[in-house]
């Protein structure tokens, strides 16, 4: 995801690397590089020329150091990727995820063309909702596409949320009716899930017409594929002259979404992006933040998105809890499968170490298949074939028992071998890793807490303050024993990783 994007940045910034300051020749090599990106990426060819335009003006025969506050230097790289920053900021921005709600009950109608992912949307959506107390009904109105209105009923029985729905009836008298009947059962806001139609398409663009005129929406969403660029654009365009739509939501963003639409979809339509779908599972809808985004096509990561969906599926109390037994070394399979139970919670492995600051050119070396959230899921099926002790007390684990969770789990007997081997050498980097913080005295203990909360304040971003002095972590005092034991467990790291790549 986004790798067109974030390969030309990257490009860029190295081109621009070890100049003392940054001359029309320089600028222009960086530009030209993002410049292929932004049209490899299916952005809007008047917001390519808007973008560089904006970048060149703010950068263009800047001395770096006069630039900036007294005591932080950058380098020019660091400060055309800031301004990159603030201007793909500001092409997506200013972030507004708010939706009317004030009316009673409010109506949403969600819009688009067909196959953009509007039914499944719809009860994401509701599943947001829920969360902030309201009680959503969603409304069937694609009477056209075969099984939609299953589609829309399933949906409906997992979060329990009450789907209107009527057959024969027409989807203007069917969201009508809904209205009223969410009046009647105490529903404060209603969705209506409506077919999806080419804007040319003038029989169908006027049932729209109809829907909105005969119920007043105060919301009206235009649902949008991420993965099909400039043409998403152009449609959303016409729908927006016919129906004046509130905002988009952007699906199918965690698949090959080369990121056009996020920056064009804003500045040629005028309307807010307001979410983002991740995702087949209802949970996966997110807010649209432009900081993010711009941060991720930067290859800075999205820590506070991260931490965001981190926070939506653990409990801080008990994540504090596991985290102080995996530094004291007491971590078991079942620790470990509950993390991964958490991680699959949180959306694909891709996107998860996506969000990560940095990692855009290490998953460039990583292979897909080490990335396929199917590992994830055969690894599960590894463990749950282990009984209660082997995954509390993994040291019994032995070639008998690896042969039967083997034949429990369909997975080869290495595999299971090379789990336990690499589960041991995690168990013992984070004994060892807790082992190191313990040696601080409180000292040491303040002056690293000052420098982790320092480099928080600057974000990562290039042109903020960075800490006085790079952190250094002194070395813990060992015993003869204790260096023997370590000396151990990284033969045995080894030995695993020889048996992996045979």
């Amino acid at each position: 995801m986004l790798d067109a994007l974030s390969r030309g940045f990257r490009n860029a910034r190295l081109k621009l690397q070890g100049k003392a300051e940054i001359s029309e020749e320089s600028l222009a090599e960086a530009l030209r590089d993002v410049r292929v990106s932004l049209i490899e990426a299916d952005v809007e060819i008047g917001v390519v020329r808007q973008f560089l335009d904006a970048v060149k003006t703010k950068v263009l025969g800047k001395v770096v150091v006069l630039d900036l506050p007294k005591g932080v230097q950058v380098s020019p790289a660091e400060y055309f990727i800031k301004a990159c920053y603030d201007e793909l900021e500001a092409v997506m921005g200013p972030p507004d995820a708010s939706l009317d709600l004030d009316a009673k009950p409010s109506l949403i109608m969600m819009v688009g063309l067909q196959g953009s992912g509007k039914t499944t949307t719809a009860g994401k959506l509701a599943r947001h909702l829920q969360k902030l107390g309201k009680k959503p009904m969603l409304v069937a109105a694609d009477i056209y596409r075969p099984a939609a209105v299953e589609q829309l009923m399933t949906i409906g029985r997992k979060l329990n949320v009450p789907v209107f729905s009527i057959k024969g009836m027409s989807p203007v008298q069917l969201c009508t009716l809904a209205v009223q009947q969410a009046r009647n059962v105490g529903r404060d806001v209603v969705i209506f899930d409506t077919a999806g139609r080419l804007a040319i398409d003038e029989t169908l663009m006027g049932e729209l017409d109809q829907i909105k005129a005969k119920t007043s929406p105060q919301n009206i969403l235009f649902v949008c594929d991420a993965m099909i660029g400039q043409d998403a654009v152009r449609t959303a365009a016409e729908f927006d002259r016919r129906l004046a739509f509130t905002g988009f939501v952007l699906t199918k963003f965690d698949g090959d979404a080369r990121g056009g639409a996020a920056l064009s979809i804003k500045a040629v339509t005028g309307k807010p992006i307001k979410f983002l779908g991740m995702g087949e599972a209802l949970d996966r809808l997110e807010e649209f933040r432009p900081q993010g985004l711009a941060t991720r096509i930067l290859g800075f990561g999205d820590v506070v998105g991260l931490m965001k969906d981190f926070e939506s599926v653990v409990d801080q109390k008990t994540a504090e809890a596991d985290a102080n037994r995996m530094m004291r070394g007491e971590f078991t399979l079942d620790d470990f499968f509950k993390q991964l139970q958490m991680l699959k919670k949180m959306g694909s492995l891709r996107d998860v170490m996506g969000k990560l600051p940095f990692m855009d050119e290490l998953m460039q070396q990583i292979p897909a298949e080490a990335m396929d959230d199917y590992e994830v899921v055969k690894v599960e099926a590894m463990i749950q074939s282990m009984t209660r002790q082997e995954r509390m007390r993994p040291e019994v684990l032995n070639e008998s028992r690896y042969a039967r969770i083997s034949r429990g789990s369909g997975r080869p007997v290495n595999e299971v071998r090379e789990l336990h081997a690499r589960f041991k050498m995690t168990k013992g980097m984070m004994r060892d890793l807790g082992a190191a913080s313990g040696a601080f005295g409180p000292r040491e203990a303040k002056r690293v807490q000052k420098q982790l909360a320092e480099l928080a304040r600057s974000g990562g971003m290039p042109g903020q303050p960075r800490p006085e002095e790079p952190l250094a972590l002194p070395a813990p005092s060992i015993s003869a024993e204790e260096r023997e034991a370590r000396r151990r467990r990284a033969k045995e790291g080894r030995n695993a990783r020889k048996k992996q790549r045979r």
